[in-house]
């Protein structure tokens, strides 16, 4: 017999979405290394937490399909991409 406890709490152990609908985001790199392309995405929806991450359905206008990821696996495309090409600029360090 299943019993249901009485006044029971809503589990609020459960971690909440970071990334907006609309909100473009990148993917990070694994290994470690700077990615050549760094590849926007546009968060589609929301989906539930899968091994206690948030997940989401993303699309890339350089593709024709969508994906599904965690959001561990994901950053805000406002941060800066580090690149290998060293900065040029008119005022040279002495």
């Amino acid at each position: 017999m299943i019993r249901f406890q009485q006044n029971a709490r809503p589990r609020t152990d459960t971690p909440s979405h970071q990334f907006a609908i609309g909100q473009t985001v990148r993917m990070k790199s694994r290994t470690g290394l700077v990615q050549k392309t760094a590849e926007l995405f546009q968060i589609k929806s929301r989906l539930p937490v899968k091994d206690g991450s948030p997940q989401y359905r993303i699309r890339s206008e350089q593709e024709t399909h969508e994906r599904v990821t965690t959001e561990d696996n994901l950053e805000p495309a406002d941060n800066p991409v580090v690149t290998d090409n060293p900065v040029v600029t008119d005022n040279p360090v002495v």
